[in-house]
């Protein structure tokens, strides 16, 4: 996902270039209105409908989202196709919408190329490993010394 095509050009005309008024992309997503609903009141979840935005905007990223849903081997694909499995295609095309706006927002506030996070990076961030080395740093941090010894016993 390049900053290119007609979505580019609708949210670069419709947020511009200067990400100074939006301090995060938390900022941005609730601005344009992509960011999740919430209505939730004494344990009971209803229906979080999402705030009215630019229309041109939606309509871009909606037709971006449904573009990145379909392709392979991507990031925005995997991460869609998860939770279209257990929210339903439109609940997922709008959280593709979300991932697609963060990734705006750091990209302009940041300056930097879209790095594509391959669709393993899920699994990848909550490896077993991953967790092992987090959790060890943690404890170092708190100035614990820390040696691992697996288990064999499985």
């Amino acid at each position: 996902m390049a900053l290119s095509g007609s979505w580019a050009a609708a949210s670069i005309a419709e947020i511009g270039l200067d990400m100074e008024v939006f301090p995060t992309s938390a900022h941005l997503a609730s601005w344009a209105g992509i960011c999740p609903g919430n209505n939730a009141s004494g344990g009971k979840r209803r229906s979080g409908h999402t705030r009215p935005g630019s229309r041109w905007l939606k309509q871009a990223l909606t037709e971006a989202a449904w573009g990145a849903a379909r392709t392979r081997g991507t990031y925005l694909a995997a991460h869609h196709a998860q939770i279209k499995g257990r929210a339903g295609r439109f609940k997922a095309i709008g959280a593709t919408r979300h991932d697609i706006i963060v990734a705006y927002w750091h990209i302009v506030h940041d300056r930097v190329p879209y790095r594509e996070l391959g669709p393993d990076w899920i699994a990848r961030r909550y490896s077993p490993e991953r967790r092992t080395q987090r959790l060890i740093s943690q404890l170092e941090d708190l100035g614990v010394s820390v040696t691992v010894v697996p288990d064999t016993s499985s």
